[in-house]
């Protein structure tokens, strides 16, 4: 399974769509445990395109601070799992956390 996680200055971003990178991370479900991780700059923010792109990358879940309501619909017309309200700032911490059962979750920041 591969998560994506919007990341800046190597942390969770608190606004999905303002980014620097995106976190892949690869996970065996079965272990629990991370098998690869690379970081892509994002290709940009412009309306619709990262659902896409991310879907392209063979991602299955999204983990962010915040995202608008649009973006998620799009997610999930491409069957992408979406987390908001995430709490933790590590991005790997936030991968193994949910795969534990142990994520924090708080409000989504974005109301757009």
């Amino acid at each position: 399974m591969r998560y994506a996680i919007p990341v800046s200055g190597n942390m969770v971003s608190p606004h999905f769509g303002h980014c620097e990178h995106f976190a892949l991370i690869d996970v065996d479900e079965q272990t629990r445990s991370i098998l690869k991780k690379e970081l892509l700059p994002t290709p940009g923010h412009q309306p619709g395109l990262l659902p896409e792109w991310l879907a392209q990358q063979g991602v299955s879940f999204v983990i962010a601070g915040g995202m608008g309501s649009r973006a998620q619909d799009l997610f999930q017309q491409n069957r992408i799992g979406v987390i908001t309200g995430v709490l933790e700032s590590d991005p790997e911490k936030a991968v193994l956390n949910h795969l534990n059962g142990q994520l924090a979750i708080g409000g989504n920041i974005c109301d757009h």
